[in-house]
């Protein structure tokens, strides 16, 4: 009786099968598609606020079209009929006053968060004992506290520079305990058996393995006092963009109004895009270890 042979043993176990491999992408696609996608998102936004103006549903004084938009920003901007700008001031001088009343603000409150921020991490009764607090003021809408701020402070640039600090506190200080509180501790360990006093373990280990989260703290901090600053300028905010916005909305002047706000909006963005830069020039390594 005859029998197949069976095909010889071998020890070699079969390879995996490989990941499919990704092409990837041209640069310069990538970079054509940045550029034409938001510009084609906001083609799409003017022509459908142009339909929405023509459409009569509401009438020019609620909707302008995106014309009269136009022609306002170009009357606030230069001068015209004798009236320079808006009450007296150009819209790039409003938005410039209202930039420096953040600059002041947000600073001292970014500064005093991550200070703050580096002794809630590293000091464990500081954190039990601040944190109630940043978290009762953080939840404060910046209207609640404003008028007091008036009361105490006066109606001149004391009290709109301190909402935009206040405004801009909690957020850093949370993201720094939180950064400060996930740096690994072996890290810390082998800087202090490498006999690294406790200022050199935060100077050289701590500081900057939270700094990206710090930064990422202070990017939310600067939109959140961007966000108050119609709210700081509600009381003799003229001049300043947000008081333009408030002092045009008393008139029903929604093409101003409408000015100010896409101003707010369109610096808010370059800001952003500003700090951005900055932290992948100072923490290059983020998002690549």
């Amino acid at each position: 009786m005859s029998t197949t042979p069976s095909p010889p043993q071998t020890d070699l176990a079969p390879l995996p099968d490989e990941p499919p491999v990704r092409r990837r992408r041209p640069p310069g696609r990538a970079r054509v598609r940045h550029v034409v996608l938001p510009f084609g998102s906001l083609l799409l936004f003017l022509l459908l606020w142009q339909l929405l103006a023509a459409s009569g549903t509401w009438s020019e004084t609620l909707v302008p079209p995106p014309a009269k938009v136009w022609s306002a920003f170009i009357d606030v901007s230069t001068t015209h009929d004798g009236v320079r700008g808006y009450n007296g001031t150009t819209l790039i001088e409003h938005l410039g006053i209202s930039l420096r009343r953040i600059a002041l603000g947000a600073g001292l409150g970014i500064a005093l968060g991550v200070a703050l921020g580096l002794v809630m991490g590293t000091v464990g009764w500081a954190r039990s004992l601040f944190e109630p607090w940043i978290t009762f003021l953080r939840t404060l809408p910046p209207l609640a506290y404003f008028s007091l701020l008036i009361i105490w402070l006066g109606i001149n640039e004391e009290p709109k520079v301190t909402l935009l600090a206040v405004a801009a506190f909690p957020p850093v200080a949370v993201s720094t305990t939180t950064a400060v509180t996930a740096v690994s501790k072996s890290l810390i360990e082998a800087a202090r058996a490498l006999g690294g006093s406790r200022w050199d373990v935060v100077k050289d280990v701590v500081v900057p393995s939270a700094l990206p989260e710090t930064l990422t703290g202070v990017r939310l901090a600067v939109g959140v006092a961007y966000s108050s600053l119609v709210a700081a300028e509600l009381v003799n905010g003229l001049p300043g963009i947000g008081g333009m916005v408030k002092d045009a909305a008393n008139y029903n002047n929604t093409p101003v109004v409408l000015v100010g706000i896409i101003a707010i909006g369109v610096s808010g963005l370059v800001i952003d895009w500003l700090l951005l830069r900055l932290e992948r020039a100072v923490v290059p390594w983020r998002g690549h270890v």
